[in-house]
Order: structure tokens, then C-alpha cells, then sequence
């Protein structure tokens, strides 16, 4: 059957793809339209390669805890808009992202992607395409990891950001009823209070080095300071690296429900308390869309942008 160039243009608008893919799907169709749309769905390609250039900075950030297997997975999932982040299908389809990656163990979001997508025939890739067909905005998987061991699970804003905790802590402590609510203490304080590092032997040495010479030039350039010999503007840096710690590193904060006490003072009290030993070693926290452009537009320019469409 001879395809025409008006079908191949009718197809191409329809679904975003380039012209090659679309009249090879007619001409396996028949030149049958819906068919053809099926075609191109079912391949990933329709209407994604049109929405890949849009930005999405919206979307949720989930996690999945399999305490049995002491396994978590955290995942960002991005979207256009917030009002797809909502949408029942996204999130199921996220939850399906995070099984798949707690079964498979994925190094990284390009294995992931070329992956089967739970017990499908699509494969991540070809899933997240098929979803952007049928919700009709860019999407992607921005991050993810993996974390095992003693865990702690938060998620703040339904879906906002998420947290996990990792702990070292014996049976006595594990053990103790007050065990899970003291680990989400610690969470909700990541929550709130973000920080780059655990604890003072976290940081990068290259990092307190530059610290050092941003703080002895601040001193050296407040006149008050001019006749100070080296070895006060010395002990002056100590005492202000001191509170670059107590911004940075959680175990050094003021901890958020009693600020008498450091995390990691209100972490050996509890243990005390539970007649065991605990240890907070690592933290993973994403928030959804750090670090990524923004759509600049407005309700009311989107709902024209739909109207005019």
C-alpha cells in the first residue's frame, strides 16, 4: 500500500516522532492510523521525542524499605508539572521503579533504564516513554541509591524529600521499643536541617583548608584585627571552624527537639538509656528538584498555553 506524505506528517504530529519512524509504522500497518500510533507507542518513541527538551523540575521523591532483607531504595522521579507528580499512575509507576531496583540492584540510572520494567516485555526506558505518551509531559529518573543495613525511612511533603538513616547498633539497642521512634528523630532532623556531612572526619580536608584562608582573610581585612599576631587570628579560625562543623555535619548540630544537646550527644544519651550502642553512619537525602532550572511560567499562561493548543 502506498503511504502518503500526508499521512507520514498527520502521524509525525500526532506523536512527536520523525518522519522515517513514522512511515515505517504505517506501512507495517497498512496505513491504518490508530494502529500505527500503537506501533510507535509500543516502541517508546511516540510524543517523548517531542517533550525531551521540557523541563522537568517537578515530580516525587519515594522510598521503598524491605526490612526483611534490611534493603532500601530511594528514587527522585522528576516531572513538568506537580499536578503529575499527583497523579495516581505516576506514582504507582514509581513504586514499580523502586521494586524493579530493589530486586535488581542496578549500578546506575543507565542499567536501570535498560532494564525490564517489573515483569513487563517494556523495559524502563520503554516504560518511562509509554508514560509520557499517556500523561503527555516529560519525565525522568534523575537519581537513585541503594542503602543496607540498620535503616531509618522518611518522607516529608508527600514526596518532597526523602531521608535514610543509617545506624550501627547492637541487639539491645535494636531491640528496645523506643529504637524506631529515636531513628525517625534522627531522620526528621535531616529532614529539616539539611547538611553536607556526617561528622568532623567526614569532611574533605581540601574543605576546611579553603575554610581556613576564606576565614583568615576575613579577619585580616577587618581593620579591629590589624595588630593581631598570627597566633590569636590562628586561635580565632579554630574557634569559627568550630561552628563551620555545627552548620555541616549533622552529628555536630543542635539537636532539633532539645537544642541543649548536639545529634550526636542526644545519639550516646539514648543509647545509654536503651542499655546498648548506637551509631549513626550515613545519611542519604534527596529533595525533589534541587539544583534544577524551574519552569518560569504561571497558572494562568499554562491554562492559555492549554486553550490555545
Amino acid at each position: 500500500m502506498a503511504i502518503s506524505a500526508k499521512q507520514v506528517a498527520e502521524l509525525r504530529a500526532k506523536t512527536g516522532c520523525g518522519m522515517m519512524e513514522c512511515k515505517k509504522a504505517l506501512v507495517e500497518t497498512d496505513g491504518n492510523f490508530d494502529e500505527a500510533v500503537k506501533v510507535l507507542r509500543e516502541r517508546g518513541l511516540a510524543v517523548s521525542a517531542k517533550k525531551a527538551d521540557r523541563i522537568a523540575s517537578e515530580g516525587i521523591v519515594d522510598i521503598m524499605y524491605d526490612e526483611a532483607s534490611g534493603k532500601a531504595a530511594i528514587i527522585e522521579v522528576n516531572s513538568e508539572t506537580d499536578f503529575v507528580a499527583k497523579n495516581a499512575s505516576f506514582q504507582e509507576f514509581v513504586k514499580g521503579l523502586l521494586t524493579t531496583i530493589i530486586k535488581e540492584e542496578p549500578a546506575d540510572v543507565d542499567a536501570l533504564l535498560a532494564m525490564n520494567y517489573l515483569d513487563t516485555d517494556f523495559t524502563v526506558d520503554g516504560k518511562i516513554k509509554d508514560m509520557i505518551f499517556t500523561i503527555g509531559e516529560n519525565m525522568n529518573i534523575r537519581r537513585f541509591e541503594i542503602i543496607k543495613g540498620t535503616l531509618s525511612t522518611y518522607i516529608h511533603g508527600k514526596g518532597s524529600i526523602g531521608v535514610v538513616i543509617k545506624f550501627e547498633a547492637d541487639d539491645a539497642a535494636k531491640n528496645n521499643a523506643g529504637f524506631a521512634d529515636f531513628a525517625k528523630n534522627i531522620a526528621l532532623q535531616v529532614a529539616a536541617f539539611p547538611v553536607a556531612y556526617l561528622d568532623k572526619d567526614s569532611v574533605p580536608a581540601s574543605v576546611i583548608e579553603e575554610e581556613k584562608s576564606i576565614l583568615i582573610s576575613q579577619i585580616k581585612n577587618d581593620p579591629k584585627n590589624a595588630n593581631k599576631p598570627d597566633n590569636i587570628v590562628e586561635k580565632m579560625v579554630t574557634g569559627r571552624i568550630g561552628k563551620f562543623y555545627e552548620s555541616n555535619c549533622l552529628i555536630e548540630q543542635a539537636y532539633v527537639k532539645d537544642d541543649s544537646l548536639t545529634v550526636g550527644k542526644y545519639v550516646e544519651a539514648t543509647a545509654k538509656e536503651f542499655g546498648g550502642a548506637i551509631k549513626v553512619t550515613g545519611f542519604t537525602r534527596f529533595e525533589k528538584g534541587e539544583g534544577l532550572q524551574k519552569r518560569d511560567e504561571n497558572l494562568g499562561d499554562e491554562i492559555a498555553k492549554l486553550i490555545n493548543k
